[in-house]
């Protein structure tokens, strides 16, 4: 009998897709030794978002995540996912952090690597894979799975046959976005499995709906190792139901020979769980077949939804899921998988958000241009890349080569707060959240977000309130929409509203308070509209006031008081949705006021910066 082995992802993948990666360890580990004792090819629990989610959401140390599931889980190899030279962060490494960071994620307990690279660039992925046969770990390198009128079977047999020569132990197919259909994965997989001896790993995304048919055409023509993810967390925008896959081949040839009820206490305990996190579920992790044109990931889309949650956008996600099909087009079809999906989809949103194309071009989408990512399969849009980085030399070698070593100027820069490699590691990755989190530790000051109890948020009034509105004054009819409001009890409280598509602040002024049945108080007010958000910056009021496209947090100002300026010169630098964006001056002139420094956090109704024009 050909048994076939499961790889179990609720540690990480499944919450990724469904809870935009904010489960915590302290919810792993309680049924950790359960999962321990199924008999799992590998419980892939470390890498892709939970790294920066740990740092940015959680404050929780993700080495030390790592540490507390290996001593949990004694009897299963810990799979992580590795982004090839850029690792778990956003932009590639030199070879000496790739190294480090493989060696220590190993000595804390990663037994099996899946490495891949964003744009199918082979030269991105030998020194990961170098190093994971160096630490005496199982190398398992990935082609990323994507459609384009570039990409067909031979090219991932060539890319599979590259692989192996480098020596991985086993090959994925990583299906990220959930674009094979049972007939390409048969074919896919015969193909591969006649050209290459290492084991097939398939892995696809369920979003599509075809996943699980995937996954029996892969087993029936040749891949021995599958994923799937148990059912508390499975299916939609994550991945097929681990009892169902076990069902489907028990008795057969492919018979798993591991025990569904043990799967379903898992999934029982991890149900439950779920529920403490239903603020951060989204409406767009089930089947979508969409996803077949705008191959968003699975990993990608709960994230995506809650950013544009955030910034009061959502009504947005159908505009950014229609252009995202368009940027990686400009972009020379990349697959979608991180850091690309980001990037391309960031730059979807901003599309859509400044309601011009391209009319702000992030940090990230430069550098692509530039070639720091490696070789897309497809030539760019030339007039795209014009616009982005003009007549600039374009990198043609691997990108790391032309990286000098960084590990020593980490340690120095980090010296004050790193109390080990670890620690470096994670400032190597992550610089400014990764430093506040270190600052924060040291001093004992960690605080994670918020789990809201939906008793506590609806105990004081009715579950539902209405947050739109049409308004008609004086014959004329407005669309009100309620975006935000501020702090409750404070006497003058600022009210966010959308009118007609235009961004608007009032202050709320309480004059009087009634009792309303069940001891709901409410008020009487006075409506004021201010110059000024609720942060204490102005209003733009001209063309030489500087805004945001999107919420953020300021990572740079580049300027000073003072200083001449001309018209698309950078002046400072946003993060927005994990993205660094430029932010040009408008017009040309001299820099009068700053209206911010690095850390604030800010919205696109503030001027951050004032330039006098000429």
């Amino acid at each position: 009998m050909k048994k076939i082995n499961i790889t179990e992802l609720v540690l990480r993948d499944g919450h990724q897709c469904m809870i935009a990666t904010r489960l915590r360890t302290d919810d792993m580990l309680p049924i950790c030794s359960k999962l321990d004792s199924i008999g799992f090819w590998s419980l892939e629990a470390w890498g892709g978002a939970t790294f920066d989610a740990c740092v940015r959401f959680l404050k929780e140390d993700p080495w030390e995540r790592l540490a507390k599931l290996r001593k949990a889980l004694p009897n299963s190899r810990i799979q992580m996912l590795l982004r090839g030279q850029n690792l778990l962060g956003y932009r590639h490494y030199s070879d000496d952090v790739v190294q480090a960071f493989v060696q220590k994620s190993a000595d804390n307990g990663v037994d099996v690597f899946r490495i891949f690279d964003a744009m199918n660039d082979m030269r991105n992925l030998r020194t990961s894979i170098e190093a994971v046969k160096k630490a005496k770990k199982t190398a398992e390198g990935a082609i990323s799975y994507t459609t384009s009128p570039k990409h067909d079977v031979a090219h991932f047999v060539a890319l599979a046959k590259e692989l192996e020569e480098m020596g991985c132990d086993t090959l994925a197919i990583k299906d990220m976005a959930s674009l094979l259909t049972p007939q390409t994965t048969a074919e896919l997989v015969k193909a591969l499995n006649e050209a290459i001896s290492i084991p097939i790993h398939l892995h696809s995304h369920a979003t599509s709906g075809l996943a699980s048919m995937n996954l029996m055409r892969g087993v029936e023509n040749g891949a021995t190792i599958i994923d799937t993810c148990n059912s508390a967390f499975s299916e939609g925008a994550s991945h097929p139901t681990t009892e169902s896959i076990i069902a489907a081949l028990q008795g057969t040839q492919y018979d798993t020979g591991l025990d569904i009820g043990a799967v379903q206490e898992v999934s029982e305990y991890f149900r439950e769980v779920r529920k403490k996190y239903w603020q951060f579920e989204s409406a767009f992790t089930g089947v979508d077949t969409r996803v077949l044109v705008n191959q968003v990931p699975g990993g990608m889309i709960s994230n995506l939804s809650n950013q544009l949650k955030e910034q009061g956008s959502l009504d947005k996600m159908n505009d950014v899921l229609k252009e995202i099909p368009r940027v990686r087009e400009d972009l020379g079809y990349p697959p979608l998988v991180t850091p690309t999906s980001q990037i391309v989809g960031t730059q979807a949103v901003l599309n859509v958000m400044t309601g011009e194309r391209y009319k702000t071009i992030t940090n990230e989408v430069k550098n692509y241009f530039l070639g720091q990512y490696g070789q897309p399969i497809s030539p760019v849009n030339a007039d795209i890349q014009k616009m982005a980085i003009g007549d600039a030399e374009l990198i043609t070698c691997r990108p790391a080569d032309m990286l000098k070593p960084e590990m020593e100027k980490l340690k120095s820069d980090v010296d004050r707060l790193a109390k080990s490699e670890e620690d470096v590691l994670t400032y190597a990755m992550f610089p400014d959240i990764g430093e506040k989190f270190l600052q924060e530790r040291n001093a004992s000051s960690l605080v994670t977000e918020q789990l809201l109890s939906k008793e506590d948020v609806h105990a004081s009034g009715p579950r539902y309130a209405p947050n739109e509105f049409n308004v008609t004054l004086h014959g004329e009819t407005f669309h009100i929409k309620l975006t935000g409001t501020g702090h409750e009890g404070d006497e003058v409280r600022p009210i966010y509203v959308s009118v007609d598509g235009i961004a608007e602040e009032v202050m709320v002024e309480t004059l009087s308070e009634i009792e309303l049945p069940g001891g709901v108080q409410g008020t009487g007010a006075n409506v004021k509209k201010k110059s000024t958000s609720s942060s204490g910056r102005p209003r733009p009021s001209h063309k030489g006031c500087i805004t945001t496209a999107m919420p953020g947090s300021i990572i740079d100002v580049k300027v000073a008081i003072g200083d001449k300026v001309k018209a698309g010169d950078a002046v400072l630098v946003i993060e927005a949705m994990k993205m660094e964006n430029e932010i040009e001056a408008s017009t040309s002139g001299t820099v009068v006021a700053i209206n911010v420094q690095k850390g604030d956090s800010v919205t696109p109704d503030e001027s951050l910066l004032e330039i006098q024009p000429d």
